[in-house]
């Protein structure tokens, strides 16, 4: 059986946790930083789980060795 490729933006943007349960970064942490407080900058740092089914069947369908 050949190996899969992986699409390799979806493995930047995407990350499994230890459970299975993926995880996406948040957005807006480029530019136009100072006019964010300090607590909406550190709330940017962690990632946010991806709950939709058919988004969690799509990133493991583009990055199937995600989590290895």
């Amino acid at each position: 059986m050949p190996k899969i490729k992986t699409h390799k933006a979806t493995a930047k943007r995407f990350k499994l946790t230890g459970k299975g349960k993926v995880l996406r970064t948040k957005g807006e942490k480029r530019h136009l930083r100072r006019n964010k407080s300090k607590r909406a900058k550190r709330a940017s740092y962690r990632g946010i789980e991806v709950v939709t089914p058919g988004e969690i069947k799509r990133v493991k369908r583009l990055a199937p060795y995600l989590g290895k």
